[in-house]
């Protein structure tokens, strides 16, 4: 995103828009600036539309800047994955869509949340940890697994590596007595980024109705949060139960 120095008149109405602080004043030009390089061009300045100026404008963005585009802007069509948005079919609409069958956990780590945003080659990092642990298969119908150079290592294209976006999603499927495995290499490569991540862990509720990954993640230090959700599927048939 750019600001029109010509058109702005520094009120500051779009610096508390950004969020991740990419929008500072000027004082000596008396105006707005966006820092290139912190801007992961998710469009949320520019459509807020609180400019009296119309000063915001989105310039032409090329690769490897489109990636920011791509995992920022959830109004994005992501052209070299042909993927809308930043994840795939959501993972809590798992009872209509059998994403992941009984006995299997879906991990999503979202590199990057909440509101601190990443590199990514701290994404990288977090994506081979868990590619190190041997048999990870990264979801395929997923934005950030389009732009590993390989899956099977998590290593990422070189040219990216550098680009800032609001936040970029690993995705994958392990048996659920992996789980634990999992949970300490994030643990390990947790202190080695210059960012943060938020764990989903998504599964089959059993027949008693307890989550079985429920007594795993307590047991392994991990606090959950109340607000987990559950697709019911109504008006939609749900998935046979495998």
């Amino acid at each position: 995103m750019l600001i029109d120095k010509d058109l702005c008149h520094g009120c500051l109405a779009c610096i508390p828009y950004c969020p991740v602080g990419a929008i500072t004043y000027d004082e000596v030009e008396n105006v707005s600036v966006i820092n290139l390089d912190q801007c992961a061009e998710c469009s949320a300045c520019l459509r807020a539309n609180v400019c009296p100026n119309d000063a915001i404008r989105q310039q032409e963005l090329k690769w490897p800047r489109t990636v920011r585009s791509i995992l920022s802007d959830v109004l994005t069509v992501c052209v070299e994955s042909g993927i809308s948005g930043r994840g795939t079919e959501e993972m809590k609409t798992n009872d209509v869509t059998g994403r992941f069958k009984r006995g299997y956990a879906g991990m999503a780590v979202e590199v990057g949340r909440p509101v601190v945003g990443a590199r990514f080659y701290d994404v990288e990092k977090v994506a081979m940890a868990v590619a190190a642990l041997g048999g990870i298969e990264f979801e395929k119908q997923n934005p950030t697994t389009s732009l590993m150079a390989d899956p099977k290592t998590g290593k990422f294209k070189d040219d990216i590596l550098n680009e800032f976006v609001l936040s970029a999603i690993i995705e994958f499927p392990v048996r659920l007595e992996r789980v634990p495995e999992v949970l300490e290499a994030l643990r390990k490569v947790s202190s080695q980024i210059d960012s943060v991540f938020s764990l989903d862990i998504s599964t089959r509720v059993a027949p008693d109705n307890s989550l079985p990954t429920e007594k795993v993640v307590r047991d392994a230090g991990y606090w959950i949060s109340p607000n987990g959700k559950t697709n019911l599927g109504l008006g939609r048939p749900l998935k046979e139960d495998n």
